[in-house]
């Protein structure tokens, strides 16, 4: 009785640990050697069913001959599968493929006494390795839902106190049949929960798949930036000194804050695509910049007209010729000039000068006749405010409405029942675009209102974007261009200064870049040259 009561309480042990245990190869080894430790078996072995009905080798293990083969062991078991069915034909020839066809539990006194199965691989193994298999009990492992996913089998139930081999008892078979049912049911939630794992991580990869359908330019960007945000972490958590010294992050830790990377921008499915796509500044369902060459060659026409009316009624006026040629000239020169400019400040970039935009007015003021034979302005008011853009393609409404992904971005994620393990992905993702000073969007937290992964995330968009080569309106610039950007940011309080230096010193720039720049991206940085940047 004392005896039973002990492997009952071992039993609950084994339960609670099988409840408790993540690691899936883990959890086959706490139910084989659990129910070798209820049932005193020498050895045992654990198999899955798979997809093709065939059993699956997990783990083997034999105590008196030092044999352990899968699990976590390291040592891989190259026995191959076993079929429950042959041609169609059912294999009840093994002990382990009858437990599962049958649905019954096998106890069996002595193998080689046996009747109506094959033990002829039993016996081979007894020859090699001297061994002597005996007492077997094959339990096949059924779930909630009577589903059998696996079988447990037994080998030689030892006396403690002799070290004699012995049958089975019927209480080792109802030990061992509980501990079987108990496996099932953990194994199934465990597998429920990898499957539900899988579902949503896939589920997350799909929306930026279809931000990358939508848009080409976004779509890189998305797949980007979690590598990127997990290597600023990793390095942030190798560090032991300073600020961050105290920081540290655990497996769940990782996992959310790549779940949080994953889902950043999730707010951009519904921005709109000419706002996305504009590659240039007068871009809409076309490049306006086209019907700008037209009037340019309108008004070229115009020009050859008057250089050819003037050169008729000078007659034989040389000197009047010479100078409708010479005025001819000029303008043909001073259009294309001023059409190769609109050209040139149509594709956008990172700064537009007063001068600049006071050219766009001054082309503005010239006069075309429209098809109607009406005199136009040469410029629309509209033509004018987006060819004035002073930094990329986007006017500020169209940039408020790229901005506005952000807000949709938390408001998605945090209508989501998120499990606590994944409690803060709205709060890492939704904090990208703030600043340390509080001039940020859309909250305008300040440094102290943000936590570090976010701080991290804002710093892994910043230099995504500025080593991009997939945007509309520029090239991705070097790694020399990028930390001097960033540098200037971190004296003007736009990121966090910690982060900045780790991000530096422990070259999480170089690691990113040779995964993911050009050749021509990578330059040789000088540290010493950063703007704010004070170290190796």
């Amino acid at each position: 009785m004392e005896s039973m009561l002990k492997k009952i309480d071992l039993l609950n042990e084994i339960g609670i640990a099988l409840s408790s245990e993540k690691n899936n190869q883990r959890v086959l080894e706490i139910i084989l050697n659990g129910a070798k430790k209820l049932t005193d078996a020498d050895g045992g072995s654990l198999y899955t069913v798979n997809e093709n009905r065939q059993l699956v080798f997990e783990i083997v293990s034999t105590d008196s001959l030092g044999i352990v083969m899968g699990g976590t062991s390291g040592n891989k078991i190259d026995f191959p599968h076993l079929p429950l069915y042959i041609d169609g034909h059912e294999n009840l020839s093994m002990v382990v493929t009858s437990a599962v066809i049958n649905d019954e539990t096998i106890n069996i006194a002595d193998a080689y006494h046996a009747e109506g199965f094959d033990f002829s691989g039993t016996r081979e193994f007894d020859r090699q390795t001297g061994y002597r298999t005996r007492s077997i009990l094959t339990v096949p492992m059924k779930n909630h839902e009577a589903d059998i996913i696996g079988v447990l089998q037994l080998i030689n139930s030892t006396n403690d106190v002799t070290g004699e081999v012995e049958v089975f008892s019927r209480e080792d078979q109802k030990l061992a049949e509980s501990l079987a049912s108990q496996a099932a049911v953990a194994l199934t939630n465990k597998r429920l929960i990898d499957e539900q794992k899988a579902l949503f991580e896939s589920f997350i990869k799909l929306i930026a798949t279809a931000i990358d359908e939508k848009s080409p330019y976004t779509g890189g960007h998305c797949k980007r930036l979690p590598e990127l945000t997990m290597m600023i972490a990793e390095a942030c958590d190798h560090t032991d000194h300073g600020p961050l010294a105290e920081f540290v992050m655990a497996e769940k830790d990782r996992y959310e804050l790549m779940i949080a990377g994953w889902l950043h921008d999730c707010g951009k499915v519904t921005t709109p695509e000419y706002v996305i796509d504009k590659a240039t500044k007068l871009e809409t369902i076309y490049d306006r910049i086209h019907t700008v060459d037209v009037r340019f060659e309108i008004l070229k026409r115009d020009a050859k007209i008057k250089y050819l009316e003037a050169k008729l009624n000078a007659g034989n006026a040389t000197d009047q010729i010479d100078l409708a040629k010479q005025s001819y000239k000029a303008e043909i020169e001073q259009y294309n000039a001023d059409r190769d400019f609109l050209r040139q400040i149509n594709i956008g970039g990172e700064y537009m000068t007063e001068d600049d935009q006071q050219r766009v007015h001054d082309i503005a003021t010239y006069h075309w006749c429209d098809t109607d034979g009406k005199d136009s302005k040469f410029l629309s008011e509209d033509e004018i405010k987006n060819l004035c853009i002073t930094r990329g393609t986007l006017t500020a409404e169209e940039r408020q409405i790229i901005n506005n992904h952000i807000s949709v971005t938390i408001k998605m994620l945090e209508e989501l029942p998120f499990p606590k393990h994944l409690k803060n992905v709205a709060e890492y993702a939704g904090g990208h675009h703030e600043r340390m000073d509080g001039k940020g969007y859309p909250k305008g937290l300040t440094r102290d209102q943000m936590s570090w992964p976010a701080r991290m995330m804002g710093i892994a968009d910043i230099f995504e974007a500025l080593t991009a080569s997939d945007r509309p309106y520029k090239s991705g610039k070097t790694l020399t261009e990028c930390l001097n950007i960033l540098g200037k940011m971190k004296l003007d309080n736009h990121i966090d200064p910690d982060v900045f230096h780790v991000f530096v010193k422990d070259r999480v720039y170089l690691k990113y870049a040779r995964e993911f720049l050009t050749a021509d991206q990578i330059d040789e940085v000088d540290h010493a040259q950063i703007p704010g940047y004070q170290g190796n």
